[in-house]
């Protein structure tokens, strides 16, 4: 692949994107849109040939990616890839000059521990750290309307400020700790998980009492019952599609990492480890390929259907006698 570039200024609209699945390409596409270069690498090479077709320099490794930028948006799926992509043999470190002046954009849901952990590791380095996770799926990543959760200092966000504006209109700022835009994406897709759960379960019901699903989500999006990602997933799981948009394994890594956030912080709700063992569930039944409206499918077959109610007292009744 070429990776060769041409000197440029350090404060030109130029970016590395590493990781271009749903989300790092639906940013990649649209500050390509608005006349950025972007320069792209990811270990899916049909990814970046696609991207390349657009205007993208697709690059050999992380490293060359982070070439000749002022800074890196990191947009892999856990804190082990994060570290790879920064520190391995070919990481973001590897690039000429090494950290010294540039900075490192986090888009991945991970621990707030793990966060900390790099942006501290960065700082000895002489990079600076914009913690940023992201929410809102690949269209929205696309049209710059995602949600964008950042916590950094606030000289860097003022010098990255077009870019963060140009990937979102929607830039909530969590203060200048890296890490509190982890908790805040945690503590949303937790939410989110609960939502996706509950509303798979409400549809499984009414579909085991013989409702139509179109009209109850019809009757849901206009009532008290209404998510966003009740509507979107379960108008999917009706039409039976679960191509993948997002990832069934997303949602399992991201309720466990919430869950274990909160007992770090003394609090354990009674939702959370229900809705992280569901997705858990959903996994074991080999569905991680598949998008995470396939909950919807687990929670209506035999994988997770009671026998019609037995109260207690008729249980107790049915059952055999003591023999001592």
């Amino acid at each position: 692949m070429n990776t060769a570039l041409s000197p440029i200024a350090p404060h030109s609209r130029r970016v590395g994107i590493v990781g271009t699945g749903n989300m790092g390409g639906g940013m990649a596409s649209n500050l390509l849109a608005r006349g950025w270069q972007v320069q792209v690498h990811d270990l899916d090479l049909t990814k970046m040939e696609a991207l390349g077709h657009r205007g993208a320099m697709a690059c050999a490794d992380a490293a060359a990616a982070a070439t000749g930028v002022p800074i890196t948006i990191v947009c892999v799926v856990d804190a082990a890839q994060c570290d790879d992509v920064l520190w391995g043999e070919r990481g973001v470190h590897a690039r000429p000059g090494g950290l010294t002046g540039h900075t490192v954009m986090l888009c991945p849901t991970v621990a707030p521990g793990d966060v900390e952990r790099i942006a501290a590791r960065l700082l000895l380095a002489g990079a600076a750290t914009i913690d940023a996770p992201m929410s809102g799926g690949p269209q929205r990543a696309a049209d710059g309307t995602m949600s964008l959760m950042v916590a950094c200092e606030a000289s860097v966000r003022v010098q990255h400020s077009e870019l963060i504006n140009v990937l979102s209109n929607r830039v909530f700022h969590l203060g200048d700790r890296p890490g509190n835009g982890a908790k805040m994406k945690l503590v949303n897709n937790l939410l989110a998980g609960i939502n996706l759960v509950g509303a798979a379960e409400a549809l499984a019901m009414a579909q085991r009492m013989g409702m139509d699903l179109g009209t109850v989500l019809d009757v849901i999006e206009q009532s008290s019952g209404q998510s966003w990602i009740g509507s979107d997933r379960m108008r999917r799981a009706i039409d039976n599609d679960y191509a993948p948009r997002a990832h069934a394994t997303l949602l399992r890594k991201d309720t466990a990492l919430a869950v274990k956030a909160g007992q770090d912080a003394g609090f354990e709700g009674p939702l959370g480890a229900a809705t992280s063992e569901v997705f858990a569930r959903v996994i074991e039944q080999g569905w991680a390929h598949l998008d995470d409206a396939v909950v919807f499918r687990f929670l209506e077959t035999d994988c997770c259907r009671l026998e019609p109610h037995t109260s207690r007292q008729e249980h107790d009744e049915q059952a055999p006698p003591d023999l001592f």
